[in-house]
Protein backbone atom coordinates (compact mmCIF):
# COMPACT_ATOMS: atom_id res chain seq x y z
CA UNK A 1 0.00 0.00 0.00
CA UNK A 2 1.58 3.59 -0.78
CA UNK A 3 1.26 7.15 0.78
CA UNK A 4 -1.41 8.15 -1.87
CA UNK A 5 -3.83 4.77 -0.54
CA UNK A 6 -3.48 5.98 3.02
CA UNK A 7 -4.36 9.75 2.18
CA UNK A 8 -7.58 8.39 0.30
CA UNK A 9 -8.43 5.99 3.01
CA UNK A 10 -7.78 8.81 5.73
CA UNK A 11 -9.81 11.59 3.29
CA UNK A 12 -12.89 8.75 3.30
CA UNK A 13 -12.54 7.80 6.99
CA UNK A 14 -12.76 11.66 8.03
CA UNK A 15 -16.14 11.97 6.28
CA UNK A 16 -17.24 8.83 7.23
CA UNK A 17 -16.74 9.74 11.22
CA UNK A 18 -18.18 13.92 10.83
CA UNK A 19 -21.07 11.93 9.19
CA UNK A 20 -21.48 9.50 11.90
CA UNK A 21 -20.80 11.43 14.49
CA UNK A 22 -23.73 13.91 13.23
CA UNK A 23 -26.14 11.35 12.77
CA UNK A 24 -25.66 9.76 16.20
CA UNK A 25 -25.77 13.20 18.35
CA UNK A 26 -28.68 14.52 16.23
CA UNK A 27 -31.32 11.67 14.57
CA UNK A 28 -33.37 9.96 16.92
CA UNK A 29 -36.34 8.51 15.95
CA UNK A 30 -39.36 6.57 17.43
CA UNK A 31 -42.06 4.92 15.23
CA UNK A 32 -43.81 2.59 18.11
CA UNK A 33 -40.20 1.49 19.30
CA UNK A 34 -37.04 3.04 19.45
CA UNK A 35 -34.86 2.87 16.49
CA UNK A 36 -31.37 3.57 17.74
CA UNK A 37 -28.81 6.24 16.22
CA UNK A 38 -26.20 3.26 16.10
CA UNK A 39 -28.74 1.25 13.84
CA UNK A 40 -29.63 4.62 12.04
CA UNK A 41 -26.02 4.63 10.77
CA UNK A 42 -25.71 1.10 9.91
CA UNK A 43 -28.70 1.21 8.10
CA UNK A 44 -27.53 4.14 5.76
CA UNK A 45 -24.23 2.70 5.75
CA UNK A 46 -25.69 -0.84 4.17
CA UNK A 47 -27.66 1.52 1.73
CA UNK A 48 -24.36 2.88 0.42
CA UNK A 49 -22.81 -0.26 0.39
CA UNK A 50 -25.45 -1.54 -1.80
CA UNK A 51 -24.92 1.19 -4.40
CA UNK A 52 -21.23 0.07 -4.31
CA UNK A 53 -21.48 -2.93 -5.19
CA UNK A 54 -24.46 -2.12 -7.65
CA UNK A 55 -21.95 0.38 -9.06
CA UNK A 56 -19.17 -2.34 -9.32
CA UNK A 57 -16.10 -0.35 -9.00
CA UNK A 58 -12.92 -1.41 -10.66
CA UNK A 59 -10.52 1.98 -9.84
CA UNK A 60 -8.84 0.62 -6.80
CA UNK A 61 -8.89 4.49 -5.36
CA UNK A 62 -12.77 4.93 -5.42
CA UNK A 63 -12.35 1.42 -3.50
CA UNK A 64 -10.29 2.37 -0.83
CA UNK A 65 -12.16 6.39 -0.20
CA UNK A 66 -15.50 4.35 -0.15
CA UNK A 67 -15.35 0.78 1.27
CA UNK A 68 -12.57 1.23 3.50
CA UNK A 69 -12.17 5.03 4.29
CA UNK A 70 -16.13 6.03 4.18
CA UNK A 71 -17.45 3.14 4.77
CA UNK A 72 -15.43 1.21 7.21
CA UNK A 73 -15.31 4.67 9.39
CA UNK A 74 -19.17 5.26 9.01
CA UNK A 75 -20.59 1.73 9.82
CA UNK A 76 -20.58 1.00 13.67
CA UNK A 77 -20.33 -2.44 14.06
CA UNK A 78 -18.74 -2.18 17.24
CA UNK A 79 -21.26 -0.04 18.77
CA UNK A 80 -23.46 -2.56 17.29
CA UNK A 81 -21.84 -5.65 19.61
CA UNK A 82 -21.69 -2.83 22.18
CA UNK A 83 -25.56 -2.21 22.23
CA UNK A 84 -25.86 -6.27 21.98
CA UNK A 85 -23.52 -7.00 24.98
CA UNK A 86 -25.37 -3.68 27.22
CA UNK A 87 -28.48 -5.68 26.92
CA UNK A 88 -27.09 -9.25 27.41
CA UNK A 89 -25.47 -8.05 30.64
CA UNK A 90 -29.16 -6.60 31.51
CA UNK A 91 -30.29 -10.02 30.93
CA UNK A 92 -32.80 -8.26 28.55
CA UNK A 93 -32.86 -10.92 26.66
CA UNK A 94 -36.13 -10.48 24.65
CA UNK A 95 -34.69 -6.88 23.71
CA UNK A 96 -31.68 -8.35 22.75
CA UNK A 97 -33.00 -11.07 20.01
CA UNK A 98 -35.45 -8.15 18.89
CA UNK A 99 -32.15 -5.33 18.56
CA UNK A 100 -30.55 -8.19 16.70
CA UNK A 101 -32.87 -9.03 14.04
CA UNK A 102 -33.68 -5.74 13.57
CA UNK A 103 -30.44 -4.41 12.53
CA UNK A 104 -29.95 -7.74 10.45
CA UNK A 105 -33.16 -7.69 8.27
CA UNK A 106 -33.63 -4.20 8.08
CA UNK A 107 -29.88 -3.44 6.96
CA UNK A 108 -29.94 -6.41 4.70
CA UNK A 109 -33.06 -4.38 3.24
CA UNK A 110 -31.52 -1.41 3.18
CA UNK A 111 -28.37 -3.02 1.54
CA UNK A 112 -31.07 -4.72 -1.17
CA UNK A 113 -32.77 -1.20 -2.03
CA UNK A 114 -29.73 0.69 -2.47
CA UNK A 115 -28.40 -2.27 -5.04
CA UNK A 116 -32.11 -2.17 -6.67
CA UNK A 117 -31.89 1.36 -7.03
CA UNK A 118 -28.79 1.30 -8.83
CA UNK A 119 -29.93 -1.42 -11.32
CA UNK A 120 -33.49 0.18 -11.74
CA UNK A 121 -31.96 3.21 -13.24
CA UNK A 122 -29.11 1.50 -15.67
Amino acid sequence: MDFSSIGTILIGSTFGLILRIFIQKNFKKRIGFDIQNTSIVNFLSSFFLGILVALNFINNEILALFYSGFLGCFSTFSSFINQLFILFQKKEFVRLLFHYIEVIIFSFFFFYFGYFIIHFFK
